[in-house]
């Protein structure tokens, strides 16, 4: 697993590019990942409704859910999805949008110095050994590649919105990804 930094694509990753994004502020270097979950329609797995979000073509009468979100313009950088499969959004050295309104260690608008890592999965239900795996061997790449980026600076968007978001959420093992990555994160 090898990221192009010219590019900021990660080889192995399935590329589904999305528009939401743009230029970093002058300076800003990915010193942070944020780690969330999504599913679409809400708490069911698979199909194309994460690619079509992310790259605005989510259908408003698919799903009832969808004319609620179909108008967002949102992206990560990255997806995991339940069987282990990469999907890259937005290279990594762009700002992507995908924290909002946030604040980490006194520091707002995360997403100009975030990378965004999307797990799918829920706030209900654990995350498959497969997602951990490509975590455990993904944070470290990042790490190695972008040097403002360390182990120690991977939070969860709980943690950076707290009261407005939930994800990766209660199921997210913290311990396990910490105990991998021979780091302490938070819990």
């Amino acid at each position: 697993m090898n990221i192009d930094l010219e590019t900021g694509l990660l080889d192995g990753a399935r590329q589904c590019p999305s528009p939401n994004h743009d230029e970093r502020p002058q300076g800003c270097i990915p010193e942070l990942i944020v780690l969330h979950n999504i599913s679409l329609p809400p708490y069911e797995f698979g199909g194309p409704w994460i690619d079509h979000l992310f790259t605005n073509q989510l259908d408003p009468t698919a799903h009832p859910f969808f004319a609620e979100i179909c108008h967002l313009r949102v992206a990560s950088h990255l997806l995991v999805r339940r069987n282990g499969e990469l999907v890259q959004y937005v290279p990594f050295h762009k700002r992507a949008f995908h924290a909002g309104v946030s604040n980490y260690q006194g520091r707002s608008q995360c997403n100009d110095f975030s990378i965004g890592i999307e797990i799918e999965g829920s706030d209900f239900e654990p995350f498959t050994a497969a997602q951990y795996a490509q975590l455990e061997m993904l944070l470290p790449v990042l790490v190695d590649a972008y040097p403002g980026l360390s182990l120690e600076h991977i939070t969860g968007h709980e943690h950076i919105a707290p009261g407005r978001k939930t994800d990766p959420g209660p199921f997210f093992d913290w311990r396990r990804l910490s105990d991998a990555l021979g780091v302490v994160l938070p819990a």
